[in-house]
C-alpha cells in the first residue's frame, strides 16, 4: 500500500503560488499540457462588459461608432467591443477607453470606477497584468435631449 503526500490540491496551490499572477496556466506549456491563448477580442469584450456596469457610463465609443452600434442593435447584433481598444502583449494589456457618461454623474468618478471595473476584470478573468486603462469621455448624456429627440421624430409637427 503507498501513502500520497500530496494531494491534487495541495500541487495546484505549489504551482499558483510558484507562477506570477498574471500568468496563464500552462501558457508557456512548461507544464507539458499546452498553451492558451487570448484573442485581443476576447480581452476587449470582457473590459467592455465591465463598463457597461457601471453607474454613470451612458454609451462606449465616440459618435460614428455609437450611430453605427445604433444600427446594429436594431438588426438584432450587440457590438461589446465598441470603444474599447486593447493591446495585448505576452503578459501585460494595455486599454483605452472611449465612453459617454451620464449628466450629471462626476466625470472623474466614472472614470476611476470605469478604471477599476477592467482592471478587476482583465485581472480575475483573463489572468494577465492590466499596465494601463486610458480613458476618453467624448460626450454627456443629457436625459432631456435623447427623450425630446426620440419624441419629435414620432410626433407630427402640424395637426
Amino acid at each position: 500500500m503507498t501513502t500520497q503526500t500530496q494531494t491534487p490540491a495541495t500541487v495546484q496551490q505549489k504551482k499558483a503560488a510558484a507562477a506570477p499572477a498574471h500568468e496563464l496556466s500552462g501558457r508557456d506549456g512548461q507544464d507539458g499540457r499546452g498553451r492558451t491563448t487570448v484573442a485581443d477580442g476576447v480581452v476587449a469584450k470582457i473590459a467592455g462588459i465591465a463598463i457597461q456596469e457601471i453607474e454613470g457610463v451612458h454609451a462606449l465609443g465616440g459618435g460614428a461608432a455609437r450611430a453605427l452600434g445604433t444600427l446594429r442593435e436594431k438588426v438584432g447584433q450587440k457590438d461589446l467591443t465598441q470603444g474599447v481598444s486593447v493591446e495585448v502583449g505576452q503578459t501585460q494589456v494595455a486599454v483605452d477607453v472611449t465612453l459617454v457618461v451620464e449628466y450629471p454623474h462626476p466625470l472623474q468618478q466614472v472614470a476611476d470606477n470605469a478604471r477599476d471595473a477592467v482592471y478587476t476584470a482583465v485581472e480575475d478573468l483573463v489572468g494577465m497584468e492590466v499596465t494601463e486603462v486610458n480613458i476618453t469621455i467624448t460626450d454627456i448624456h443629457v436625459p432631456s435631449d435623447g427623450e425630446d429627440a426620440d419624441d419629435a421624430a414620432h410626433e407630427p409637427r402640424v395637426a
